[in-house]
């Protein structure tokens, strides 16, 4: 796991007149939902980062995120002041249950998220009773976890692939020059087919596709990422479905051609679950 990036290790003292700092876009693989209880070492790191951002952008005034379990057929964005915890899942121990995520919204920033993506010709309607989904409040209940800043979900649509997903990102890149952490959460590598559970050396094929993935992150080599269904190894394999792979072209949308990768975590849990999670700055 690398160290995390040297432009958050200390808070920078801005002036009055300076131009607005962008944030950096965000992916976080949000594993399985044990994730919030067991958090290896990708929670700490995550918690680490989130308090280092906080610290050098105290204005920090809200986050848009994706993740893959809100899909809509056109896009959604969460609008409601206080959304619900949604314990989506089954099967796992009772105190998982037990967990909330306290997090406001903000209406306002909801808003702003639908104007933009109207405006990139990506018609989107608000939704004031959706919940947050364990794809969100897990990753940021390491990230935030006094549950105090603002927090937007986006749906991903259904029929999208990663064109369209990243041109939703693309659309709201505007935003990290205004406050706001705009980020995908989805899984790195994801066949659940193969989860057995357990303590087990990472699968070769989960290693040799997740580094090509950081191989083109870091040469921010959009073509090959675009289309890494037929160039990255294993492709198939690790992801039978694209749906937790599409949140990462909405952190690279939001991030665009000037940027630079530092990786929080390279941890591979359960073998099979590679849990990268890297942010991606603005060159200055």
């Amino acid at each position: 796991m690398s160290t995390l990036p040297s432009a958050l290790s200390a808070p920078q003292a801005i002036s009055a007149n300076a131009p607005a700092l962008a944030l950096p876009a965000l992916f976080v693989s949000h594993g399985a939902p044990l994730f919030a209880v067991d958090a290896g070492e990708t929670g700490p790191a995550l918690g680490r980062w989130g308090q280092d951002l906080k610290a050098q952008f105290p204005g920090l005034r809200g986050v848009v995120i994706m993740s893959p379990h809100w899909m809509a057929r056109s896009p959604l964005v969460m609008a409601g002041p206080q959304p619900a915890t949604w314990h989506d899942f089954g099967g796992f121990p009772p105190a998982l249950y037990q967990l909330q995520y306290p997090a406001p919204g903000s209406p306002a920033l909801a808003a702003e998220v639908v104007a933009l993506l109207g405006a990139a010709g990506m018609p989107a309607q608000g939704d004031a009773s959706r919940p947050f989904d364990h794809g969100a409040w897990v990753p940021l209940m390491h990230l935030f976890p006094q549950a105090d800043v603002p927090v937007v979900q986006v749906a991903l649509p259904a029929a999208a692939g990663p064109a369209e997903v990243y041109a939703m990102g693309a659309a709201l890149r505007s935003l990290r020059s205004q406050g706001v952490l705009v980020m995908g959460s989805g899984s790195m590598t994801h066949n659940l087919s193969e989860f057995f559970g357990g303590a087990r050396e990472p699968a070769p094929y989960v290693v040799e596709f997740s580094r090509w993935i950081e191989d083109a992150v870091v040469r921010g080599d959009m073509k090959a990422l675009l289309n890494y269904r037929s160039q990255a190894p294993h492709a198939a394999r690790a992801h039978p479905t694209e749906d937790h792979f599409l949140p990462l072209f909405f952190a690279l949308g939001a991030a665009g051609d000037d940027l630079r990768a530092n990786y929080l975590s390279r941890e591979v849990m359960y073998s099979m679950l590679a849990m990268d999670a890297f942010a991606l700055h603005p060159i200055q």
